[in-house]
């Protein structure tokens, strides 16, 4: 299995700890969108997208590059993020990157998100909160999730 992650980390390197851990377990290589040519996807039999939540939301910089990919297609992928505040089960902030990657032609098999470091707007004035986070049990749980993955994906 070919495996590759596509990940925005932008503020305390929380995302890509995450990454890099999910990475390791999926012999996969991490790069930022601006690090990966668009139809390089297409040699990839699993693709991870990740990025901080930023208001609800995945960074513009990801949503930008999944936006700009032509639908076509393709095959499995997974979504994963990391946040201050928990995803709300009546608002997921996976859903509408999860949606665009199947209209893309994913197979969106799994997601993983879990709580890090945040100093956005009025947490900042406080020196941020989950200040420990992400933390040992957070990369057991990445890992975790991955070789799920890898064992699912294989199969």
């Amino acid at each position: 299995m070919k495996a590759i992650l596509v990940c925005t980390s932008v503020s305390h390197g929380n995302t890509k700890r995450i990454a890099d851990i999910m990475g390791h377990v999926l012999s996969a290589r991490v790069v930022s969108p601006d690090q990966l040519d668009p139809a390089e996807l297409a040699g990839y039999d699993l693709v991870g997208f990740g990025s901080g939540i930023f208001l609800g939301s995945f960074h513009a910089q990801l949503r930008e590059f999944v936006e700009s990919l032509p639908q076509e297609p393709r095959r499995k992928a997974f979504v994963f993020a990391t946040s201050g505040l928990p995803e709300a089960r009546f608002q997921r902030f996976s859903r509408p990157l999860v949606k665009l990657l199947q209209q893309k032609g994913f197979e969106v098999t799994g997601t993983f998100s879990c709580r890090a470091f945040d100093t956005y707007a009025p947490f900042k004035l406080v020196g941020g909160i989950r200040k420990d986070r992400p933390n040992g049990a957070d990369l057991a749980a990445a890992r975790m999730f991955a070789e799920r993955l890898r064992t699912h994906i294989a199969a």
